[in-house]
């Protein structure tokens, strides 16, 4: 596996996860954590950076960003922002709210 898109489509099942781990030596739990990142990377303006803010505040999945409000959402990500400085910048509010949107019309790839 050489690229994001790859790792989602081999990884998107726990059956994928488990065969993954067991070719790699990678602990399944790990590899959920990878997978749920590049399945975040789906969302336009979401890369390794603003998808590993999303998951220290709470949202390290696309069908757990789509039920979430772009206010309190933007208000976590600078609370988590200012604490762990993950990121050089939080995302606008209206970037968060747009995140959200893509996220309410992206289907479900990763199953669990």
């Amino acid at each position: 596996i050489n690229t994001v898109e790859k790792l989602l489509e081999a990884g998107a099942t726990k059956a994928g996860r488990k065969k993954l781990a067991a070719g790699s030596g990678i602990d399944e739990g790990k590899i959920l954590d990878w997978v749920n990142m590049a399945d975040l990377f789906r969302i336009k303006g979401v890369g390794p950076q603003f998808a590993e803010l999303l998951e220290a505040a709470g949202v390290d999945t696309v069908k757990e960003l789509k039920n979430r409000n772009a206010d309190n959402l933007y208000a976590k990500l600078v609370e988590v922002q200012a604490e762990k400085k993950i990121t050089r910048a939080v995302p606008a509010q209206s970037q968060v709210a747009d995140f959200i949107e893509q996220a309410k019309s992206l289907n479900p790839v990763v199953t669990y």
